[in-house]
């Protein structure tokens, strides 16, 4: 196994690629595309109707994979070209490795957070920063799970070192469809305004994240 990569601000992270394992709650918003953050140069927001798709995540990163940890994102799809994917806008963790790590190897803008997170009777999670929210969602399954029949890809756009960086994920895991409450302030004020279409559970999966196409 290579050693923990040590980058400048001394944090030591694993180097890719990132085999992670745990449980997720995904949300699809519709968001008129002027609303959306800076995305990076090269890739362009899809918008149908002068809307765009955002997923947002609580996902907790259990021990068996390479770091666990809690996480919460927003992520409007975008394309380059023909390629569909998703450019991460705002990401809060509550792990140091993973920050420098999402940061330094895909140019994914982590920041430190604290997480409240409970999965059972239901799913309710908190991201805050500072003592102030940053997002909260309640997630109940609605019926039984889905077993997804092959790893599911993605590429996720990023800016780093002032270029665009690709990076490709695979998942595998089962998948609940199910209903999501969120609650949004702060950085995620642009998200305010509207609600989810649709919500799932994502339970047992597993994460392959990177490595960056060079």
């Amino acid at each position: 196994m290579n050693a923990p990569q040590q980058p400048e601000n001394e944090v030591a992270y694993p180097p890719e690629p990132w085999d992670l394992r745990g449980l997720g709650y995904v949300s699809l918003w519709l968001v008129p595309t002027r609303a959306l953050p800076a995305l990076p140069a090269g890739v362009s927001p899809v918008s149908l109707f002068g809307r765009s798709v955002v997923a947002t995540g609580f996902v907790d990163y259990q021990p068996g994979g390479l770091l666990p940890y809690h996480e919460f994102l927003a992520a409007p799809l975008v394309r380059k070209g023909a390629t569909i994917g998703l450019s991460i806008t705002d990401i809060w963790v509550d792990s140091a490795a993973s920050r420098a790590g999402g940061r330094e190897l895909w140019g994914i803008p982590k920041d430190m957070a604290d997480f409240e997170i409970t999965h059972v009777p239901s799913f309710h999670g908190v991201a805050r920063v500072a003592g102030e929210l940053v997002a909260e969602a309640r997630v109940t399954p609605r019926s039984a799970s889905l077993r997804l029949p092959f790893p599911l890809p993605a590429t996720i756009w990023q800016t780093l070192d002032a270029a665009l960086a690709r990076t490709p994920l695979r998942a595998t895991g089962r998948v609940h469809p199910a209903k999501g409450v969120w609650r949004v302030a702060g950085p995620l004020a642009w998200l305010r305004p509207y609600r989810p279409f649709v919500t799932v559970a994502a339970v047992d999966f597993g994460l392959r994240f990177g490595p960056r196409r060079r």
